[in-house]
């Protein structure tokens, strides 16, 4: 391109171009990509990502555009290969970059040297780095989850007042279970003064002790409105309070911190007010079934010990005086009936062996087997009387040899030789030493032929 003088005048003066020298576009694209390099710095952007592109180069190529004007940027390798996130048409961005221009074309364009998710990107980012880090604290180990009450009397929740989370609330607990009490603690619960106030209704909640489940919940929004449930201090004081917390927290695919140091998590307010409490009419049923349950088992109790008291009370008839007489009665009469038959069998054999016994007799002649059985006699008598004497004659020397050996170790054998046994007449002791007589014990001397009483002179 050539420009004239009058011309030249009104264009930007370019470093090393001398006046009226004439240049190519090339040449005029390379001044002015020098111009913009050096005029601006370093700058951050933020917009919409569109027209992405990876060559196989690495180098990336996309546009960046608001509602109002767009720009091409280009990202070169290695810069582009430390990316933490995969770009996307319509994604939004904030790039810092370099103001250039793309000399074949003739069009500036932005170098960019740093890309981040904006918005959103960055939050979830910060929101990945502390969840990271909680958790490896231990923040949202099951170990330190607390059970749920069963039937809670008085539930703590901890949201707007104003807001659609408590009316869900509210209307679920008293459907389904209006005997518990449901006790409003207001926060804000977007904002920045929003986690503060949370940090300060659990900790005042947990030293209360009032309650016996707290209910943190909200309903939904953006990540930008939901960040409060992203605090590390509102995790920090779910983790310490003393009453099990739960948390709701937007809607079902909205995941916070809250919601992992929570004792439980719910998908929406109505799903926590119905895992908070139970269904009264489902619970009623429950009651009403083990009631019957309750009655068909002590029924059958009742008729199993029926059945036994029947069975008692025919053994203890059974076992009554009247009946053990009817029985020893009966018994008594079959007995007679026994010995009145076995003494019929035994007349009849005592008199089929007496007439055996005459045959027997009527064979032998008495007088015969009377003589015998006399001089039988007389000879076991002659026996007899002989045996008998030298029995007693036997008994009678041995009698005399005890009598003779007794006598001579007898102390009347002694006596009857001068001697006398002296005797303590008050204890009943044999005198054997002078030691045992005092002045005023009285002695008495037995001999062969009776007894004396001695005086100590």
């Amino acid at each position: 391109m050539i420009y004239s003088a009058a011309m030249s005048k009104s264009l930007p003066v370019f470093p090393h171009v001398a006046e009226r020298e004439i240049l190519t576009p090339m040449l005029l694209n390379r001044h002015v990509r020098d111009l913009l390099e050096d005029t601006f710095a370093l700058i951050w952007i933020e917009g919409e990502l569109s027209n992405f592109a990876r060559p196989a180069s690495g180098h990336l190529y996309f546009t960046l555009k608001d509602p109002s004007a767009q720009v091409r940027c280009a990202m070169f390798k290695p810069k582009s290969t430390y990316l933490r996130f995969r770009p996307v048409d319509g994604m939004r961005v904030l790039a810092r970059a370099r103001v250039s221009l793309y000399e074949g074309r003739g069009e500036y364009q932005l170098l960019v040297e740093h890309l981040e998710e904006a918005g959103e990107g960055a939050l979830q980012r910060e929101f990945e780095q502390l969840k990271a880090r909680l958790d490896n604290e231990g923040l949202f180990a099951i170990e330190h989850k607390k059970p749920l009450p069963l039937l809670p009397r008085r539930i703590g929740v901890i949201t707007s007042p104003t807001g659609a989370a408590i009316r869900d609330v509210l209307s679920v607990i008293a459907r389904r279970f209006p005997l518990a009490q449901v006790e409003i603690l207001p926060v804000p619960v977007q904002g920045k003064e929003a986690p503060p106030a949370i940090v300060a209704m659990l900790r005042a909640a947990s030293a209360a002790a009032r309650h016996d489940v707290l209910l943190l919940t909200r309903g939904g929004g953006s990540l930008e409105d939901l960040w409060a449930f992203n605090d590390e201090a509102v995790a920090r004081a779910i983790h310490a309070s003393t009453i099990p917390v739960v948390s709701a927290i937007g809607h079902e695919i909205d995941f916070t911190i809250a919601d992992f140091v929570a004792d439980l998590r719910a998908a929406t307010p109505s799903a926590a007010a119905e895992l908070l409490v139970p269904d009264a009419a489902m619970l009623a049923r429950t009651l009403s079934a083990q009631r019957d349950r309750l009655v068909r088992d002590w029924r059958r109790r009742f008729d199993t010990f029926a059945q036994r008291l029947d069975h008692y009370l025919l053994r203890l008839q059974a076992q009554r005086p009247q009946a053990r007489l009817q029985q020893g009665h009966e018994r008594l009469q079959r007995l007679r009936q026994q010995l009145s038959a076995g003494s019929a069998r035994s007349r009849d054999r005592s008199a089929l062996r007496l007439q055996a016994v005459r045959r027997r007799l009527s064979l032998a002649h008495p007088a015969r087997r009377v003589a015998q059985d006399q001089q039988i006699v007389s000879t076991f008598a002659a026996r007899l009387g002989t045996a008998a004497v030298r029995r007693i004659e036997v008994h009678a020397r041995h009698l005399a040899q005890i009598a003779r050996t007794l006598n001579a170790v007898s102390p009347l054998a002694t006596l009857d030789r001068g001697y006398a046994i002296l005797i303590d007449a008050g204890h009943g002791k044999v005198i054997r030493s002078v030691t045992q007589v005092g002045d005023d014990t009285a002695i008495t001397a037995r001999l062969h032929d009776g007894e004396l009483t001695l005086r100590k002179i």
